[in-house]
């Protein structure tokens, strides 16, 4: 049997995918325009009144209007964000290339999330990824997280936003073992609209869709984060660090062509973790599937099992070459298991694309369904609850 070795010199066995390969091969796409040829890194807006006047047409309530007018306040105070403004209070979570720590800006006593990604790369590089990330500057809608500033100090880029006190949808899962068809309905809508206000906007594509990038709060705010606007930040990270591979797409690991249909197979495939409460490939057999669910009601709380462990090729030749994953237990609606086939079709052409997920059944069922995240984020995670009044709908 022939065996190849890739470029960290690891056997693969045949017919499986070199990541390391794949990653280099996407050609990065710095998306500095809208779908309309605005600039954006030369037309950013700094006043508040500007800044509200780019959302006024964005689909989102009151409520969301309101709090992102109370971020862009406390944006303005803050200003420029700096490695002497910022104290450090404990670490939140890693990897993805950083570590996300727990800051308070010290002049306005505000707390933040930093994310400290540590690049091998010219200084020269840093400063243009810097650079890169002002776009963030421009991203303010309900379903995306805060962005204050990012500055390059000590070797390290440092990125500083929004803090969410629930946590990321990977800690959550944890502690919840599983999570309910209708709190992921609610959590599914606000995902898409987040990846179609990015792609509509600011023609974005998140490229890195998993539930480690799902934010939520105790005043039930659901949240994306760490998608893909800085070119030169995705081509050294591709070059110097090899991360999770296993929610890509197939298109992707096989290195070619790939569009914004990779994040709705990475939807796709995050859905099914978060409702089985496991990693699903390769799927858990029948009798595995009724260990998690007959032990357990609808209210999501279980003992985790524990997926069966691959080598990481072994991984991604299983996600190129086999089946993918499906939901297939009674527990599920026919309109979940529906939503979440037409996400997992192994051909992107074949695979929904946002405008169709947004209209379908299931999605169409969470918008109009009466979810109190807030009050499940808060007794999920131990918080105690948010003031102002909790909101039950992501919009």
């Amino acid at each position: 049997m022939k065996m190849s070795k890739n470029k960290l010199n690891l056997t693969l066995p045949p017919g499986a995918v070199d990541a390391t390969v794949a990653a280099s091969q996407v050609v990065p796409t710095p998306p500095f325009k809208t779908p309309s040829g605005t600039d954006l890194l030369a037309t950013r807006k700094t006043s508040t009144e500007d800044l509200a006047e780019t959302f006024k047409d964005l689909d989102m309530d009151d409520t969301a209007r309101k709090r992102i007018e109370v971020f862009l306040s406390q944006k303005k105070k803050i200003g420029e964000v700096s490695e002497e403004h910022v104290e450090k209070l404990g670490e939140l979570g890693s990897g993805n290339g950083g570590v996300v720590m727990k800051v308070r800006h010290i002049p306005t006593q505000l707390i933040m999330a930093r994310k400290l990604i540590h690049l091998e790369v010219k200084p020269a590089i840093k400063k243009q990824i810097v650079l890169e990330l002002k776009v963030l500057h421009q991203c303010n809608f309900p379903h995306i997280v805060g962005f204050y500033g990012a500055f390059h100090s000590d070797g390290e880029i440092s990125i500083c936003m929004e803090y969410m006190d629930g946590g990321s949808l990977d800690l959550i899962l944890k502690r919840a073992g599983r999570i309910p068809e209708s709190i992921l309905g609610k959590i599914t809508l606000a995902v898409l609209k987040g990846l179609s206000y990015l792609r509509d906007k600011h023609a974005i594509m998140h490229r890195d869709v998993k539930p480690s990038n799902i934010l939520v709060n105790s005043s039930g705010e659901i949240k994306i984060c760490d998608f893909g606007v800085s070119g030169q930040l995705i081509d050294s990270m591709a070059n110097s660090f090899v991360g999770t591979r296993s929610y890509m797409s197939p298109e992707r690991l096989q290195g070619t062509h790939y569009s914004v249909q990779s994040d709705i197979w990475s939807l796709g495939l995050s859905l099914v973790e978060m409702a089985i409460g496991m990693y699903p490939i390769p799927p858990p057999d029948a009798k595995t599937l009724e260990s998690i669910f007959d032990k357990n009601s609808e209210d999501g709380n279980q003992t985790v099992v524990e997926p069966k462990v691959m080598a990481i090729f072994e991984l991604l030749d299983y996600i190129v070459n086999e089946p993918p994953p499906k939901l297939e237990h009674k527990i599920f609606t026919d309109e979940f298991k529906d939503f979440v086939d037409i996400c997992l079709k192994k051909n992107p052409d074949e695979r929904a694309d946002l405008k169709t997920l947004l209209n379908h059944p299931w999605i169409r069922k969470a918008e109009v369904e009466e979810v109190d995240i807030a009050g499940w984020v808060c007794k999920t995670m131990d918080l105690p609850p948010s003031t102002p009044k909790r909101n039950t709908s992501p919009n």
